[in-house]
């Protein structure tokens, strides 16, 4: 089933591909494999070495499965899946923890418009439903998200959100970094800082509570990481006018 972009019909369209980075999340993979697959043309699942059954259970749902010996990080891992899914047109980015709805990849894939490189799924302009986010994340979110608009003069609203469709194309002008829970913020800037800069766009999405287990992300250190990243790529540009390069 070819799924539909910039309007094109059915057959023929652009070959969508669901990239899932997962670790221990055997009890939920099923599910998010099974609800991507509905509105893709493939899914593969990243398992960034996994101690449970995350690996046979996303294989059991459909899903192509490429494991890691160990676990690198959701960065590393999201990065070989974007190696990995090189014949796709499109790729979506989706959580393995269930919070985020498959069922809404159509709205992404809807809003990537002709000019539109990347769709992010924003649930600040979107909906939490009660237990879907803690306190000290709600606020951590808000100063950094600051901070990167102050420095990139933007007006996003969600530059973390996992959720997201990006073209390939777009992608191939970008070189990514990052290695762990600072992978989407380098993903939006590497894309905001290619020449002529990347058109990004937010549509409302809705995030639900974690159903098991507890998210990997830690506050204060990928909180810093994700600072430092933010910092890293506005010095970018000072970089390339003094020719030291990356």
């Amino acid at each position: 089933m070819a799924a539909s972009v910039d309007g094109q019909r059915e057959r023929g369209a652009a070959r969508v591909v669901v990239v899932i980075p997962a670790y221990n999340e055997a009890p939920t993979i099923a599910r998010v494999v099974a609800g991507c697959r509905a509105h893709a043309d493939a899914v593969l699942v990243v398992d960034d070495g996994s101690r449970d059954a995350t690996s046979a259970e996303a294989e059991r749902a459909g899903a192509r499965v490429h494991r890691l010996a160990r676990n690198r990080g959701k960065g590393w891992a999201l990065r070989e899946g974007i190696e990995l899914a090189a014949d796709a047109d499109v790729l979506v980015f989706i959580d393995a923890d269930g919070q985020d709805d498959p069922d809404e990849i159509p709205l992404l894939l809807r809003a990537l418009a002709p000019g539109v490189d990347m769709v992010i799924g924003s649930r600040f302009i979107g909906t939490f439903e009660p237990g879907a986010i803690t306190m000290i994340n709600r606020l951590g979110s808000h100063a950094l998200c600051g901070v990167l608009n102050a420095l990139f003069r933007t007006r996003v609203t969600d530059p973390f959100a996992g959720f997201r469709a990006i073209r390939r194309a777009a992608l191939e002008r970008c070189s990514i970094r990052a290695e762990r829970y600072d992978i989407e913020v380098d993903v939006l800037l590497a894309l905001l800082q290619v020449p002529g800069g990347g058109r990004v766009v937010e549509i409302p999405v809705r995030r639900s509570p974690r159903e098991h287990g507890a998210s990997g992300l830690d506050s204060v250190v990928d909180g810093t990481r994700i600072l430092c990243r933010i910092l890293d790529r506005r010095l970018d540009a000072p970089r390339a006018w003094l020719g030291w390069g990356r």
